[in-house]
């Protein structure tokens, strides 16, 4: 039953409701029961100096031995109230005079001294069947000195008190009742859109990532967490449209290579007789499109660590500047066979902090990639310079351009801009440029494709100067 969200949200509300209620009804119990007490100690008092005022003016108006009782019977007798019991005590603790003409049994007056010793003059007392709040004080009278006791049946207050916990003892738990229902019915209202955005999540899998959940309100808590949902599956359904693509591409670039080496050595092995030149044509085929095929697992083993985050750098302090040149003057000879100009222009003294072996396997890839896609005869330029913060790289080409709807995808993995060529010129499987990405990214830096077009086109890498410690 606790395993679902609206139970759990009601429980939750009730329980916190209860608690609220306790509280007032006991707060409100203890408030009106103060309140009752003090009133009734006000009125206590004000009486009793109104009781020692009208008995002063009594024994003043008469005289003789009579006077102080037939005071003390005036007193009470003008003071006498429905609940209240006036008695006043002589100094031997006996009653002098009081408000009750016939004491009962049950009468609250016998032992009366012995049970307001060591009491406070204002506190309650238990007598008989009854409580009485009590008040007591002491007056002159004669050059003796009396004890007025005054007490107050807390009968009514007794009474309204239970009336008013009785009261409490009903309403709350029917408060509680009708609270959980509609605090459930609420519940249940308020999550019908987490169960539809639940049904519909159920129904999406991989045959059908395009679908979304549906948005009632863009703005409440409910709506901003569709949306993110929705954003997630988009960046899924991109991952794995991507996934699904390089899966499909990595096996065509290997499956060539594999059947190459598999019809060649087929062919070097349906022959029973063959001349040495023939076994070493099988086998410089062999050994080819075995180095292609290690190439392109080289570079699917080192993107698939650098995705996981398993390619530490190794980081060194060298030149920028010089590993430039040293990588213009390594791929010299191949640009000479095609006739290219490979130039090189780079300011002096660039100190860098990065792994020098990345770094050059971005410049040469890119390069690589500018002498590859140039025609005979032509230039290839690769420039270095500074700024404030940043190392700029640029390699620019007088090639053909790379088609305005192609840009945007020569960073993808396996994309080549015309596969039949690239493979004749016995290039690698695409993947050149993905990897000088990840190298720069890892750096601190980025590459772009700044210009394509007829007249060539110009790549710009950005290294930053400075970079933190690994």
């Amino acid at each position: 039953m606790f395993n679902s969200v609206r139970v759990r949200l009601t429980v939750w509300y009730t329980a916190i409701l209860a608690c609220v209620l306790i509280l007032l009804a006991l707060s409100t119990y203890f408030v009106l029961r103060e309140n009752y007490t003090r009133r009734m100690d006000a009125s206590a008092e004000e009486i009793a100096d109104s009781f020692v005022e009208t008995f002063a003016a009594e024994v003043k108006e008469e005289a003789g031995p009579e006077a102080m009782p037939h005071a003390l019977a005036a007193a009470v007798e003008e003071h006498r109230l429905g609940d209240m019991i006036i008695a006043v005590l002589d100094s031997n603790g006996q009653v002098a005079a009081s408000s009750e003409q016939g004491q009962s049994p049950e009468s609250p007056l016998p032992d009366l001294k012995s049970r307001l010793a060591g009491l406070p003059s204002l506190h309650n007392l238990h007598l008989g069947k009854n409580m009485y709040r009590s008040y007591v004080r002491s007056f002159a009278a004669n050059n003796g000195t009396l004890t007025l006791v005054l007490l107050q049946s807390l009968r009514q207050q007794n009474e309204f008190l239970h009336n008013l916990a009785e009261t409490f003892a009903l309403v709350i738990p029917l408060t509680l009742i009708i609270a959980s229902a509609g605090g459930y019915f609420l519940a249940r209202r308020s999550l019908v859109p987490v169960v539809a955005m639940s049904k519909q999540a159920e129904q999406i899998s991989a045959a059908n990532l395009r679908e979304r959940l549906s948005v009632r309100n863009r703005n409440d808590e409910l709506g901003q967490l569709a949306v993110s949902f929705n954003q997630l599956l988009e960046r899924v359904d991109s991952s794995f449209t991507q996934q699904q693509r390089f899966m499909a591409d990595a096996s065509h670039e290997l499956r060539t290579p594999v059947a190459i080496l598999f019809g060649e050595a087929d062919v070097a092995l349906s022959k029973t007789e063959r001349t040495p030149e023939e076994y070493r044509e099988s086998l410089v085929i062999l050994r080819s499109e075995a180095g292609r095929l290690k190439s392109i697992v080289d570079n699917l083993f080192t993107l698939t660590r650098a995705d996981a985050g398993q390619y530490p750098l190794m980081l060194t302090d060298f030149y920028l500047d010089e590993l430039v040149n040293e990588c213009a003057r390594n791929l010299r000879t191949l640009a000479a066979s095609k006739s290219i100009t490979l130039s090189c222009d780079a300011d002096d003294e660039m100190p860098i902090r990065g792994d020098e072996v990345l770094l050059r396997r971005m410049i040469i890839n890119i390069l690589d990639n500018a002498i590859k896609y140039t025609p005979d005869q032509g230039e290839v330029l690769i420039s270095c310079w500074t700024s404030k913060t940043d190392y700029y790289i640029t390699v620019c080409d007088t090639g053909p351009g790379i088609p305005q709807e192609m840009q945007s995808r020569i960073f993808e993995r396996f994309f080549r801009v015309d596969k039949a060529r690239s493979r004749d010129e016995g290039s690698g499987a695409g993947l050149g440029l993905s990897i000088s990405t990840w190298i720069a990214e890892a750096h601190g830096g980025k590459i772009e494709l700044s210009h394509s077009g007829e007249d060539g086109s110009l790549f710009r890498i950005f290294l930053p100067q400075t970079r933190p410690s690994c």
